[in-house]
């Protein structure tokens, strides 16, 4: 269980949880048989043992009046990732988990292990990293296992046993006498290279300097190794293995840390000054760097409650997109919009199934969100929808019949003779207009630049907004993110995911797929929700 009482992240009571430890210690050293079965309380969840008695520091805190070490009181989403951490080792199985600057990973990774280390016997557990000074180097607090020793010296007496730092922790290990596990550190293409570990970390994965000979190492010297790491960009195996479903994933982004809103993001950026850095450390973007990018991570950001952000009330059609998927690793996407804003977002395995109970849970989803029409990807797997559809509706009376709309994306634009960079209100230039079927290969690639447009336009109405400048706009023309989207960080990823490029005529094309990446099935649900109709007045000039 968590604290017995309220904690305030953002205005910190250590003192409250200081006296409770206390009180709790001196009833626990009288209680000897109470002790032994709070160790197997423990040695089953370390997340636990982390809030009772674990200490962290953070050198921030001075500034503000508060002591530089303190509890390490776990967020909800610390508390979720120490229990899969825990749980892919004793299944025996990989993990990869992908972070916001300033999110505690390395703390955690660091305490968990000393946590498993300390209630279970013979573990020996890994760390690695590209440089030796962030593995261990003396006194720095940066170093992994410096935290190791600290979290281990920082414990109550009757936790840490017979441990003692000066014996038992030299450079590149920490061993815990009393139940004969181990902490051992590598660094740079030394990784691996050790002895078998039942757990192996890889700390800030995607900055190895020779991965490939990681990859070797690491291959038979463990069954639960765990990859650690900030984005940088999709050519690593750090990037390949987040963005493959075979392989156990955790996210921890800033908008999960109660510390932080928009607020800290927005200091953020004018501090870093970078939108490569702040897409890829806060925005866990991998396509940052990425040329050809259809929309960009900062205008992603930029809509996450835009209409709220901008005053603007979502008005207008309540409709749905529904992008279908096989019985492999991709996931069947809905997508429910009310005018600007998507308020609903969902994803599900289509495995065991088939295009009816597909249709049928669109049709269910529609029903309950209210949602007349059901958008859907009639190219390949969506073929099938219109039958499901038909006889499902069959069984309603007209007024509880849910329309499903097929969108062919290979098939031709709509409105091909119109000019969509033309700007309303100025004169044509017949010499420079292009038209729709000029500028896009397909009607997916003209879907997708519309959406892109949409993304541009809140970005530049939101910048305005922050800065108190004029950007002239029609509140139609933007779209904004529910940030109580349960799916919102992964679509935010999937979004900026597809890039585009020209065929042989000059046409802009669509790619979404990066090598072994899931196809971006949120966001092409959102794409088909927001498509142009099949007749467009006006033009999407400035995106």
């Amino acid at each position: 269980m968590p604290l017995p009482f309220p904690f305030d992240f953002r205005n910190p009571d250590y003192i409250s949880v200081f006296e409770w430890r206390v009180e709790r210690y001196q009833r626990l050293i009288k209680q000897p048989k109470k002790f032994i079965a709070l160790q197997e309380e423990y040695r089953n969840n370390p997340a636990q043992f982390i809030i009772d008695w674990g200490m962290t520091i953070d050198p921030r805190n001075v500034e503000r009046g508060l002591p530089a070490v303190v509890p390490f009181l776990l967020f909800e989403c610390q508390e979720e990732w120490v229990n899969w951490f825990v749980d892919c080792w004793r299944r025996q199985v990989p993990g990869v988990t992908d972070k916001s600057r300033e999110m505690g990973v390395t703390w955690l990774s660091t305490s968990v292990a000393a946590t498993l280390c300390l209630f279970n016997q013979g573990m020996s557990i890994g760390f690695g990293s590209r440089k030796e000074e962030y593995v261990d180097k003396l006194g720095d607090p940066k170093c992994l296992l410096y935290k190791v020793r600290f979290f281990v010296s920082k414990l109550p007496p009757i936790f840490r046993g017979t441990w003692d730092e000066r014996k038992h922790a030299p450079h590149m290990r920490v061993q815990f006498p009393d139940t004969g596990s181990i902490i051992t550190g590598e660094a740079g293409e030394n990784i691996g290279r050790g002895d078998r570990q039942s757990i192996y970390v890889v700390d800030e994965s995607a900055w190895l300097p020779h991965p490939d000979a990681v990859e070797a190492s690491l291959s038979q010297t463990t069954n639960c190794r765990h990859d650690i790491s900030t984005p940088r960009g999709m050519n690593n195996p750090f990037a390949r293995k987040v963005h493959n479903p075979n392989y156990e994933k955790r996210s921890l982004h800033w908008r999960q840390d109660p510390r932080k809103d928009q607020a800290w993001y927005d200091k953020k950026c004018l501090e870093i000054d970078d939108p490569v850095v702040i897409a890829q450390e806060l925005d866990l973007n991998y396509s940052a760097s990425q040329e050809g990018i259809v929309i960009d991570p900062l205008w992603v950001q930029a809509s996450i409650n835009a209409h709220i952000t901008l005053g603007i009330k979502p008005s207008g059609v309540r409709e749905a997109a529904l992008d279908v998927a096989g019985q492999g690793r991709d996931l069947n996407a809905f997508c429910g919009r009310h005018g600007i804003l998507v308020e609903y977002i969902e994803s599900w395995s289509g495995k065991g199934s088939d295009e009816y109970a597909t249709t049928e849970r669109a049709f269910n989803l529609a029903t309950v969100l209210g949602y007349p029409l059901v958008k859907y990807d009639a190219d390949g797997l969506g073929e099938g929808i219109r039958g499901p559809a038909r006889k499902i509706n069959e069984q309603f009376p007209p007024q509880r019949r849910i329309e499903f709309e097929g969108f062919q994306g290979s098939g031709a634009v709509t409105d091909p003779e119109n000019d969509p960079l033309h700007k309303p209100g100025t004169p044509k230039d017949p010499k420079k207009a292009r038209t729709n079927d000029d500028l896009f290969k397909n009607r997916k690639a003209q879907a997708w630049w519309a959406l892109r447009r949409r993304f541009y336009v809140t970005y530049k109405a939101v910048e305005a907004k922050r800065k108190n400048e004029i950007y002239e706009y029609a509140p139609e023309d933007i779209i904004s993110l529910s940030g109580d989207l349960k799916e919102l960080q992964k679509l935010i990823a999937e979004l900026s995911q597809p890039t585009y490029e020209l065929d042989n005529v000059g046409k802009i094309i669509i790619e979404k797929l990066a090598e072994g990446a899931r196809s971006p099935n949120l966001a092409d649900a959102v794409m088909i929700a927001y498509a142009p109709p099949k007749k467009r007045s006006r033009g999407f000039f400035d995106a």
